[in-house]
């Protein structure tokens, strides 16, 4: 009788696919932090004056603070989550040097645990640490590939993409708009960017879209209506 390798050993397709979801995710939450934050300070300022240099000038600082904030949010945070997954694999593969009797155990106790008999469980073992037992027992024990940590760099890039392309809608709903226009054209403009990106993540969810758009848009109107009554009482009072 044939004895086939357990069905992990397909799963780099299935995580890699799961990672490019991350990502995808990752990049639709901010383009939607770029819109409400954006279309918030805007809205704020323009319920204060409707002069458009005021507004413009807030715009462009919301923008790039904004974008800045993110990447500099994504980069720590991706590089400390790097850090310790680096530290890991560096005690694992100490580990493996000191005590490679052990550590073989260990991960045929690991595939025991998931199903496999015995003897399959100390074949597939065996197996995987002659071909790279680093990368099996990273892969089991941490659930991290060696060869695949995430970039700070592509990360807090990536955000500030994100990010900026968001802020743009409201930016330049506001900044070519009348005066007279320029509310509810930033709101119609908001409410439409925010009902497609509330699409596009229950779509990368797996879910229906009704809830996720729901919840966005009224989100995103809710802190709106906030900023620019705060801006407004507070234009009147100056």
């Amino acid at each position: 009788m044939t004895e086939t390798l357990p069905t992990h050993a397909a799963e780099p397709h299935a995580e890699a696919a799961s990672g490019r979801l991350n990502w995808l995710r990752a990049a639709v939450l901010g383009a939607n932090d770029g819109i409400v934050s954006t279309a918030g300070v805007i809205i704020g300022v323009a319920g204060a004056t409707t002069e458009r240099g005021p507004i413009t000038t807030a715009g462009v600082a919301a923008l790039v603070a904004g974008a800045l904030s993110m990447a500099v949010g994504e980069y720590v945070s991706v590089s400390t989550q790097r850090d310790t997954e680096q530290a890991l694999i560096a005690k694992e593969t100490r580990e493996l040097r000191e005590f490679p009797e052990e550590e073989l155990e260990e991960l045929t106790q690991m595939y025991e645990a998931k199903g496999l008999e015995r003897g399959l469980a100390e074949q597939v073992a065996q197996q995987l640490t002659e071909h790279d037992a680093l990368g099996a027992h990273a892969e089991i024990e941490l659930n991290i590939d060696p060869d695949e940590l995430t970039n700070p760099w592509h990360a807090a890039f990536a955000s500030m993409a994100a990010f900026t392309v968001g802020g743009l809608v409201p930016f330049l709903a506001a900044l070519l708009a009348s005066a007279s226009l320029r509310v509810p054209l930033l709101l119609v403009f908001v409410v439409v960017a925010l009902a497609l990106t509330g699409a596009t993540s229950a779509r990368l969810g797996g879910m229906p879209p009704g809830r996720q758009v729901a919840r966005n848009v009224v989100g995103g109107l809710l802190a709106m209506v906030v900023t620019y009554g705060i801006g407004h009482l507070v234009g009147r009072a100056l």
